[in-house]
């Protein structure tokens, strides 16, 4: 009889990146804080993890990353201002936002040496127990959520989860990419996974997506993995290793992906997200329309 999978309480934010590819945006602004319409990046990102039932948020930051911390804890002046103005929906929205009770901590990666290592900075805090990584960049439209699907089929087989998404095969050296077995549905059993293959040599087009469950097991593995691509300890690396014990589920979820760490990803989750919305969504066809 298969054990019931230990409940998933934590997830691993990984934040401490300098977001150089949409500079000079992020000079002073963490590109998690980047406006998508009218809330960050990162709003999105935790509303998904406590949708999927995460207690316990462990942001792994850097320098110049304080911002983060500020963004969910009081603002008292505004707050102040906003009550006495009667703001109350704006005020109610803020409020909705705040870190709850022993909800989020944050520790630092030292130095930039890859997702990997960042994932690995969390150990102390995650301890022995299954949890997620969501990386903060990538926002995923979806109903339920991504992190929410990984979550439901993590029930059901336990072991590591792999969120995934089809891409042009042509531009798999661009991803990382699994190596299926057998596949049942949106769950593709792996045996294998390669970062950024060469171009040609892709074993498939299913490009891993941001959004991962994690036995604790890796971090043992994170910290005697040595560089990979980039010069970066990856943590796809850590994870082809952990493979060779454990067993590793591909989900491809169901869901629009937007990579908001590009300029071209962020402008277009910014009209696709704003289209969505049923107070701005007119007003929004019109503006783009009427420049194209």
């Amino acid at each position: 009889m298969t054990s019931t999978p230990t409940r998933l309480r934590k997830a691993v934010f990984p934040v401490a990146g300098l977001g150089t590819r949409v500079l000079p945006g992020t000079k002073t602004t963490p590109k998690e804080l980047l406006n998508v319409v009218d809330r960050p990046i990162l709003s999105y990102i935790v509303e998904e993890a406590r949708e999927a039932g995460i207690e316990h948020i462990v942001f792994v930051t850097g320098r110049s990353k304080e911002a983060i911390e500020d963004y969910f804890d009081h603002q008292i002046e505004l707050e102040a201002q906003l009550e006495a103005k009667g703001k109350t929906e704006i005020l109610a929205a803020m409020n909705a936002e705040l870190a709850r009770p022993g909800e989020m901590s944050f520790t630092r990666q030292m130095q930039p040496k890859g997702l990997g290592h960042a994932v690995w900075c969390a150990r102390d805090i995650i301890g022995h127990e299954p949890f997620a990584v969501v990386l903060p960049d990538v926002i995923v439209d979806g109903k339920p959520g991504a992190l929410k699907q990984l979550v439901e089929v993590y029930a059901e087989t336990g072991g590591n989860l792999i969120g995934v998404e089809s891409v042009d095969i042509e531009q798999a050296h661009k991803y990382g990419i699994v190596d299926p077995a057998v596949r049942e549905g949106n769950r593709i059993a792996m045996k294998g996974m390669v970062e950024k293959p060469a171009p040609g040599t892709a074993p498939s087009n299913l490009s891993i997506a941001g959004r991962y469950i994690l036995q604790p097991e890796i971090f043992d593995l994170l910290a005697t993995q040595e560089r990979g691509a980039g010069n970066e300890i990856q943590l796809t690396d850590a994870m082809a290793r952990l493979m060779r014990t454990q067993t590793f589920t591909a989900v491809e979820y169901a869901g629009v992906t937007h990579d908001c760490g590009d300029k071209i990803g962020l402008l277009r989750a910014n009209v696709a997200l704003a289209l969505k919305r049923p107070d701005l969504g007119e007003a929004a066809r019109q503006a783009v329309s009427a420049l194209l």
